[in-house]
């Protein structure tokens, strides 16, 4: 059974206003002084027996284990989360809430909450953490830097080889919309309603790697077309190319970097399960030697559009007929697509139900703007958020 590990990148947010506070670093000072969580059930030999990636000289990342930390993002208002691999669920679900816990409790000390959200909802101004490779990107990609604070959901699934990430890579390619659809939690920036379930994903495409990609065809085709991206001179490092999905440059894993964090964490883990479901089944299509969908990135870029704009409330683009069609079905297309693959992962009950759960009580942007049609205050969105993200309402 393929292994999932999860990383989250959270907000620190004034305790009192709600707006965002840069205390990164007193955050990790204070989250050094806690015990660290003790993941259960977390299956990391199952990676680590494979040899991981080469890291980039420019990485910033901790590689001495395969997850379980809590680190800087680029800006100080921000901090990020990485669970152990796990190949149950639940134990998944355990490990991303003991590491949202381990962040709240040391934001606390820093005087500041922590919110799951893909952005800010009250106005925010640029605070980049001063290392060197940060303040490179801020000379090099300039505002696109300065105003990047977006919480991702990033899933990582255990591949085999390269060869069989790259062929899940061009076999998943369709399906990565809806789960921008199904975790869309970012429907506020600068303090206005973008329209959008998720502006976040119209944020991150200023980048010049992020969004879908074409077919690779094979792990040389990826790795060749990454060199050139950074031969361009357009990208600094490896490290910056944003795709929706790729294979991690530090573990033998295929990377979905699709989702926006979401503030239940239950969310999480269904994201997390169809993640590994369209691995696996993807994989097997590889496998049988079955072609990827020939749709064109142009196509795929449209249904970024669709399901960041409306999320789960309008029509998504069917992957397979490229019509509009009401986002409840192909929700269900898509685990129909990999019911045989959660059945054998013993994920399909969890995926049933969480699912229902989500068009019962809509994504983390319907309850976002819920909120503030309620209250009229985007510090109660804020306040609702971080209740949420510590478990304390669901």
């Amino acid at each position: 059974m393929r292994t999932v590990g999860v990383e989250e990148e959270l907000l620190l947010v004034d305790a009192e206003s709600g707006r965002p506070r840069s205390v990164a670093a007193r955050t990790l000072r204070y989250a050094a002084e806690i015990a660290t969580p003790a993941e259960s059930g977390g299956d990391s030999a199952s990676v680590s027996s494979v040899e991981k990636r080469a890291e980039t000289p420019q990485s910033d990342a901790a590689d001495d284990v395969p997850g379980g930390s809590l680190e800087h993002e680029l800006q100080q208002q921000q901090i990020e989360t990485d669970t152990v691999p796990h190949t149950d669920m639940v134990a998944l679900g355990e490990g991303v809430r003991a590491w949202r816990d381990h962040a709240i409790t040391a934001a606390r000390r820093a005087g500041a909450r922590v919110i799951a959200s893909g952005t800010s909802p009250l106005p925010v101004g640029s605070a980049i953490v001063g290392k060197p490779r940060y303040l490179q990107m801020v000379e090099h990609f300039g505002l696109t830097t300065t105003e990047q604070l977006t919480g991702a959901c990033h899933v990582h699934v255990s591949v085999e080889s390269d060869d069989e990430g790259v062929g899940v890579l061009d076999r998943i390619r369709g399906w990565l919309s809806v789960l921008l659809a199904l975790s869309a939690n970012s429907p506020f920036w600068q303090g206005e309603d973008t329209k959008y379930a998720s502006f976040r994903s119209q944020a991150l495409v200023r980048w010049p790697t992020a969004g879908p990609t074409e077919a690779f065809g094979t792990a040389e085709g990826y790795r060749s077309t990454v060199a050139a991206m950074i031969a361009s001179g357009a990208i600094l490092d490896e490290g910056m190319v944003y795709f929706d999905a790729r294979l991690s440059h530090h573990y033998p894993t295929v990377e979905i970097r699709v989702a926006d964090v979401c503030a239940d964490a239950a969310d999480t883990v269904l994201i997390a399960a169809l993640c590994r479901g369209l691995v696996d089944t993807a994989a097997a299509e590889w496998r049988a030697g079955d072609e990827p969908s020939p749709v064109s990135v142009s196509m795929l870029r449209l249904m970024n559009w669709q399901a960041g704009r409306f999320g789960i409330e309008g029509d998504l683009i069917d992957p397979r007929t490229l019509k509009p069609r009401a986002a409840r079905e192909i929700v269900a297309e898509l685990v129909d697509h990999v019911r045989a693959a959660l059945r054998e992962n013993r994920d399909e009950a969890l995926v049933d139900e969480q699912i229902e759960l989500i068009f019962d009580r809509g994504n983390g942007a319907m309850r976002q703007r819920a909120t503030l049609e309620k209250t009229g205050q985007l510090s109660d969105v804020v306040a609702d958020l971080a209740a949420v993200t510590a478990g304390l309402e669901g």
